[in-house]
């Protein structure tokens, strides 16, 4: 079946490294508009831009702070501007940081939920008036959310939260045909966290049905179907994309 999504109007956040840029490029290649952002100039920032070129797709990459609400704001009116409004928001932004409960500090339990919980509210919150009705919003979180994680009381309850979010957001935007599902990767190549020890990796793999760690290209598969058609009557699922482990 074709997921159809030629032509749809596409928002990334976070789409210049690891998994979004992974999304935003198999986006591209399947004929989507895509609008994504990045925190700070560096230069994923203007490669990607340059493979979106060469792609000969519509799309357009800008510096935006997700957690920063008037930035946020800005990024909306750029999808309004570029796009005229939204077939699927993606919110990939996140951050990790390996830390013993004790020794999280106040400033980092803030960081955490800001970025992987307090960010899809507000570019959520900023694009509801930009969806169409029977859009889709895939959010990114971790199959640690539903499993814990040492070292990582923090960033697990953050992404717990992204589930909480989106079980209640689907209930309510659903009467518009919106569906709202979140996929959970596991440990993944080039993704915060991926740069355990060897030997924390080997344990992992050792753990995992499939035998090896996630790879960023199964993540986007996994949101460009939740973004299809084929996808239509999935909301408030977590999908986990981690191997089996």
């Amino acid at each position: 079946m074709d997921s159809n999504l030629a032509g749809k109007r596409v928002l990334v956040t976070g789409g210049t490294r690891g998994i979004g840029r992974c999304t935003v490029l198999a986006l591209a290649r399947a004929g989507a508009r895509v609008v994504t952002c990045h925190r700070t100039p560096d230069d994923d920032a203007e490669s990607l831009r340059r493979e979106l070129k060469d792609l000969g797709g519509a799309a357009e990459v800008v510096r935006c702070d997700v957690t920063d609400a008037p930035d946020v704001a800005r990024l909306a009116e750029v999808c309004r501007d570029v796009l005229g409004g939204l077939d699927t928001l993606v919110n990939n932004v996140g951050v990790d940081g390996p830390v013993p409960f004790e020794g999280i500090e106040e400033a980092e339990w803030r960081r955490m939920f800001d970025h992987n919980v307090t960010a899809p509210y507000l570019v959520t919150r900023a694009a509801l008036g930009l969806l169409a009705d029977g859009a889709s919003i895939v959010n990114v979180g971790s199959s640690v959310a539903l499993r814990g994680r040492s070292n990582g009381v923090h960033y697990t309850a953050s992404k717990a939260a992204l589930i909480g979010f989106t079980r209640a957001l689907c209930k309510e935007v659903g009467p518009r045909g919106i569906r709202v599902n979140t996929v959970a990767p596991g440990l993944t190549e080039t993704e915060p966290g991926a740069g355990l020890p060897p030997a924390a990796v080997e344990r992992i793999v050792g753990m995992t049905a499939l035998g090896r760690i996630c790879r960023p290209e199964d993540v986007a598969g996994a949101v460009l179907f939740l973004a299809g058609d084929t996808s239509r009557y999935i909301t408030g699922v977590t999908l986990n994309v981690d191997g089996g482990i």
